[in-house]
């Protein structure tokens, strides 16, 4: 077989294993390396739902891909060029993600009588799976990493760990990528408590790529040259990682303290941990015992005059509900970060969906409006939280942000920014000497002032019992009709300080193609392929969700049909036909706790044109 090295604009590697065998931290070195090479590139951690399955069965296989390429990646790809398998059960889950011109790495240690029994399958499972025509690329993993640290002196169990280290070191040839980020990072990573784990797991990177160069199974290696970005610092960074920063920022720019407190919840813990490693930059944390500790010590956060942030996933926010009822009553400031999951209950806490919108909405008691965000990609998601926070602060509401696991957990690389090109955030505290009355409002805005513990004269009642503008106990039902209105207004005010919406393509045509959240690199890419077969769409994507922006009216007018693409079951097209109904929309929905293919949008897209 004669080697060729192909040259290609982009690749997408998946590494699968069991829930353990280091397929995360594996696909996260990769993608960092990837990264400081200078590709562009997108990821998509995949989770096990059932965290604790039994080893070796499909619902315990942990995932990871990685997009890289030399041009604009918007999303971690529909299907894959590798997988690295490593067991039957990892292969099985995986292997309808292959492209038809796919290579698969397997173990094949782990494919005895046993392994095959405990994913569910029989003596071929090449096969029984269909993947005949991939090219299979067999290799003893376990055997050869047991070799290759026969003399270092660790333990058996010890030496398995490192298995993922071979098939990174095989990857590494397979798509020339230079090693030197891993050696640092295993310096990095066991330099102070274990170094004695450094030289073996070199040995085993170095060990998996000579194995790689040196067999015949390997058809073809592949160059994925940098891509052309502007210039300037960057690092890859995550959806909470790049969140936490946001608030940092906020927290800086408006000179008030950052107060989180947060119970730790799937998908959203990062952005709790991430913060608590920033207590050098004046924020605090506070881990709850429960959801609704977790925002009550925010709003007391609040009242005290901080920049209060909690964060949660959707069961966590059906907790909260009452506690932001108070929030939206006593009007202060706070930032709740909503990292979705799929499913009801505990559903599928590791699995991506956009199943919280209507709970965002409608989810509280009373008239209680709130602003609703969303943040549309993993690096985007620090600007989302700084914007958040500029809202909560400016105009003393909370503000919801919606984020996703698949943003969350994802990464992409960022452009550090400079903070000179952030604005100032400026609350509305109370001047001294000044008469106060708590809910009497800028008459443009809306928005009350802010009196902390402490400024003379202003003390006054908190609390979720009505107020009169004096901030007086009232249940007077003029004066509550007049409250709940005024509240509504300020949330609609805020349209006019949040970007207008922007349409991607032309601004008139037969087909507008709309989402929110973290389906925008999808869409986006779906909306490109089909103009580059020929055809007209444009697309619009939504930021803000409550207020919509101003000119969400005149956007709509100018097409035939609005196809609104979401990972739920309809929540953002009921939210559009309620408040624009004169218009004709169609939907296209997916509730399978994957992120959307490109393909499948592609479908939607051509079947709306017609």
């Amino acid at each position: 077989m004669q080697h060729k090295v192909i040259d290609t604009k982009d690749v997408v590697i998946r590494f699968a294993g069991d829930s353990g065998d280091g397929m995360q931290l594996t696909g996260s070195l990769f993608a960092d390396m990837s990264a400081i090479f200078g590709n562009e590139l997108s990821t998509f951690p995949d989770y096990p739902a059932e965290i604790r399955a039994p080893h070796g069965t499909v619902s315990g296989v942990s995932g990871f891909q990685v997009h890289i390429g030399s041009c604009h990646v918007a999303t971690p790809g529909d299907y894959c060029d590798l997988l690295i398998a490593m067991n039957p059960a990892a292969l099985k889950a995986n292997a309808r993600w292959l492209k038809r011109t796919a290579m698969v790495l397997i173990d094949s240690d782990t494919f005895d009588e046993e392994g095959l029994r405990r994913a569910g399958l029989k003596s071929d499972p090449i096969g029984e799976l269909y993947i005949e025509d991939r090219t299979i690329i067999i290799a003893p993993i376990t055997t050869l990493t047991e070799e290759s640290l026969k003399d270092s002196g660790l333990d058996m169990k010890t030496v398995h760990k490192c298995k993922n280290m071979f098939t990174l070191g095989m990857a590494c040839y397979i798509y020339n990528r230079p090693m030197e980020y891993v050696f640092n990072y295993l310096e990095r990573k066991f330099g102070k408590k274990h170094p004695e784990l450094i030289e073996p797991n070199k040995k085993v990177l170095r060990d998996g790529h000579n194995y790689a160069a040196n067999i015949q199974a390997i058809p073809n290696t592949y160059n994925v040259e940098p891509a052309h970005q502007p210039k300037g610092l960057y690092r890859n960074i995550t959806g909470n990682q790049a969140a936490a920063w946001g608030l940092l920022a906020a927290s800086e720019k408006s000179g008030l303290p950052l107060f989180c407190g947060s119970y730790p919840i799937t998908p959203a813990t990062g952005i709790l941990e991430e913060l608590a490693l920033h207590k050098s930059l004046g924020a605090k944390t506070l881990q709850a015992e429960d959801e609704i500790a977790g925002i009550c010590t925010a709003i007391g956060a609040a009242f005290a005059g901080s920049l209060a942030v909690t964060t949660t996933s959707g069961p966590g926010l059906s907790l909260k509900s009452e506690a932001l009822g108070l929030a939206v009553m006593t009007e202060l400031p706070l930032v709740v970060i909503d990292v979705q999951r799929a499913g009801p209950s505990t559903g599928i806490p590791t699995k991506t969906e956009q199943t919280d919108l209507n709970q965002a909405l409608y989810g509280r008691n009373g008239e209680c409006p709130m602003v609703v965000m969303a943040a549309h990609s993993p690096a985007g998601c620090f600007d989302a939280a700084f914007n958040a926070a500029k809202i909560a602060l400016e105009h003393m509401t909370p503000v919801l942000l919606l984020s996703e696991g698949f943003l969350g957990n994802g990464s992409e690389p960022w452009l550090i920014p400079s903070m000179k090109d952030y604005p100032k955030i400026v609350p509305p505290f109370v001047q001294p000497n000044t008469e106060y009355k708590p809910f009497e409002r800028d008459p443009e805005t809306y928005v009350r002032k802010w009196a902390v513990p402490g400024m003379a004269g202003c003390e006054h009642r908190v609390g979720g019992l009505e107020k009169n503008h004096d901030g007086v106990l009232s249940s007077d039902p003029q004066n509550h009709a007049v409250m709940v209105a005024e509240r509504e207004m300020k949330i609609q005010k805020i349209a006019d300080f949040i970007p207008e919406l922007e349409v991607n393509g032309s601004d008139t045509g037969k087909l507008l193609v709309v989402g929110w959240g973290g389906t925008y690199g999808h869409l986006l890419s779906a909306v490109q392929e089909v103009r580059d077969a020929g055809k007209a769409v444009s697309f619009a994507h939504f930021d803000y969700i409550m207020p919509l922006p101003r000119n969400t009216e005149e956007v709509f007018s100018k097409f035939g049909r609005i196809l609104v693409c979401e990972l739920n079951s309809g929540h953002f097209v009921n939210w559009l036909r309620a408040k624009f109904p004169q218009f004709q929309y169609r939907q296209f929905n997916k509730v399978q706790g994957q992120p959307f293919l490109v393909q499948e949008i592609v479908a939607a897209i051509n079947e709306n044109m017609e």
